[in-house]
């Protein structure tokens, strides 16, 4: 039976201050009238029921995560005690859905990205599922044809059609760092580079046993803690093993050792909505080339990113470029393309005692 895990943790400090540690960015609504953790749900509701889908984030934001999916069971909300990169995440949510159906088959999905048309993305997720049943051995993950040479994404360089599996489906030959330019310039011109979305599909024993094969302290952990799973103890088990587990993401731990890798080109539009300069993708400009989300009057102002919580009334005059983003408790306002100073911003913050925005 199919399960699908939304990977919520992370803190989305550069949609800071719409994005807190309280209130990170999969929480926020960018784009339609729906959260992205929300549209991560919807999407996978036409595959899955309720009590087939999982959500692992911190226990900061286990409470908004309810709010925001009030029919999700709560049993099936996993806590993670801290952030440990995405092979514990994903560890831990296969050893509970493990525990739950034996034969599981997990949809790994981030909470936080843009995906369109959602026919498009089941239609997949079922190509990898049917890939994964005729082979279960294989870790299936969807690649992103590229439109632009990225700098900010990791590279799967893809191989030919894999054998016996359904159309769309190949071999990988080997994954590539974030490139510079000119690098990346080369994989957009070679059109066999994907990518890597940071989606996959796979077997929870499958995905459980390549990470006994790879990462054998982790599997241990890992394996010690099921033994809590449906118990009173889970709770208290997962508070003092996981903190001791590796921090250290799929991608290192599984994926780049591993000869039973595929990928599937996805057909579908996707954004990880890395920064506010995403919404310059997500949404339509005005004749002033303005994208605005919430109330905005302006004059003279041009190529800007304006978003507001659609109840404070947003004005302009003069502005080319640049980012305003209003909050009732803190305002940024920025060009566009100095958006890496948040994190320099923030640190600045945090060292002048305004903890209370951050």
């Amino acid at each position: 039976m199919l399960h699908a895990v939304i990977m919520a943790g992370g803190s989305g400090t550069r949609f800071w201050p719409a994005s807190r540690r309280d209130l990170p960015k999969q929480f926020l609504t960018l784009s339609g009238d729906r959260s992205l953790l929300q549209q991560a749900t919807d999407r996978c509701l036409p595959l899955i029921k309720h009590d087939q889908l999982w959500i692992v984030t911190g226990a900061r934001h286990a409470v908004e995560t309810g709010r925001q999916l009030p029919a999700l069971p709560s049993e099936h909300v996993l806590i993670e005690p801290c952030g440990r990169n995405t092979a514990p995440c994903i560890g831990l949510a296969a050893i509970r859905v493990r525990a739950a159906d034996p034969d599981a088959v997990l949809l790994v999905t981030p909470a936080d990205h843009v995906i369109s048309p959602t026919s498009a993305f089941v239609a997949a997720v079922e190509r990898a599922v049917a890939t994964v049943n005729a082979a279960p051995e294989k870790l299936c993950l969807f690649g992103i044809v590229p439109n632009r040479p990225a700098t900010g994404y990791g590279y799967i360089e893809r191989g030919g059609p894999l054998t016996g599996a359904p159309d769309g489906v190949f071999s990988v030959v080997r994954f590539r760092e974030k490139p510079d330019l000119a690098t990346a310039q080369q994989f957009l011109a070679a059109g066999n580079f994907l990518w890597n979305s940071g989606i996959f599909v796979w077997r929870a024993d499958t995905i459980i046993r390549a990470l006994q094969q790879y990462q054998p302290e982790l599997h241990r952990k890992l394996e010690e803690l099921s033994q809590h799973c449906g118990r009173d103890s889970w709770h208290s088990a997962l508070e003092r093993d996981f903190p001791s587990m590796p921090s250290i993401s799929i991608d290192y731990a599984v994926l780049e050792h591993s000869r039973d890798v595929c990928v599937i080109e996805a057909p579908f539009g996707w954004d990880d909505v890395g920064s506010w300069a995403a919404l310059l993708r997500l949404h339509q400009p005005d004749a002033d080339g303005n994208i605005v989300v919430g109330k905005h009057c302006g004059i003279g102002t041009r190529n800007c990113t304006i978003y507001g919580n659609g109840e404070h009334l947003i004005t302009t005059i003069g502005l080319d470029g640049c980012t305003v983003v209003h909050t009732p408790t803190a305002t940024l306002v920025a060009k566009l393309d100095d958006e890496a100073q948040l994190k320099d911003l923030l640190k600045q913050l945090e060292q002048r005692g305004f903890d209370g925005v951050l």
